[in-house]
């Protein structure tokens, strides 16, 4: 069983990445490198311009699943958010479903089953969607943030706008994993089948965490961001 507890600025960031490899993505997306000797997490953060509340706000909540609250909440920088989530969306739409399109074409290349074809158009038209959504987001969401950080009201948009149509784009995956799993087509090379497969789960987990960052830390924080500009209006 996963030992849950609240990492502090002053813990190893050694002790962070053996406990939970997932501090590995996180710290990726803040430009963060390894080679982190015994130095703790704030004098790697210090070192590299990263926010350190923010940080660990986003690694505490992937560990314990607890968002911030109340003050908390406060501690958080919306500009190195925006940032992290940015790289996540890079992440995603660069990197990982790319290489998991590469690994599940080259597994059933010698396939002439219809269901092959149906593999791959699904997977593209589910990597067009989180494509969609995630530009929507840099382009839409972001951008009002921005303006919002300036001390501006843009429109009649508000960010409950996007928390009320946020989907959880990872749960369409679920419906590929069964594809995958009840209909893998004859002619396949099985490794890199079952290695597409296993990137699929990864892929779905890492999406679900990226809803849930955005969902349980992003909103809140920009909905006090949106009361402290009302306020000083």
């Amino acid at each position: 069983m996963k030992h849950l507890q609240k990492y502090t600025a002053s813990d190893k960031m050694c002790d962070l990445i053996g406990d939970n490899y997932s501090v590995l993505q996180v710290m990726s997306r803040f430009g963060l490198s390894l080679g982190v000797g015994d130095k703790t997490v704030k004098e790697i953060c210090d070192a590299n311009n990263v926010d350190c509340p923010t940080f660990l706000a986003i690694v505490n909540f992937m560990n314990e699943g607890f968002p911030c609250i109340g003050d908390e909440l406060d501690t958080i920088s919306v500009p190195a958010l925006i940032d992290y989530l940015r790289q996540s969306h890079l992440y995603f739409l660069d990197l990982c479903l790319p290489a998991i399109r590469e690994k599940l074409l080259e597994a059933i290349a010698y396939s002439v089953e219809n269901v092959s074809y149906l593999i791959l158009k699904f997977f593209d038209e589910y990597t067009q969607a989180v494509r969609k959504h995630m530009e929507y987001e840099d382009e839409t969401v972001f951008l009002y943030v921005e303006a919002l950080l300036q001390g501006r009201m843009t429109g009649n948009y508000q960010i409950g706008t996007y928390s009320k149509h946020h989907d959880q784009v990872g749960e369409t995956l679920t419906e590929l994993k069964n594809i995958l799993i009840k209909y893998c087509p004859v002619q396949t090379n099985a490794t890199l089948f079952y290695i597409a497969l296993h990137d699929i789960f990864a892929c779905e987990e890492g999406l679900e965490w990226h809803s849930k960052i955005e969902d349980y830390l992003f909103v809140p924080a920009i909905l006090n961001l949106e009361r402290r500009v009302r306020n000083v209006r």
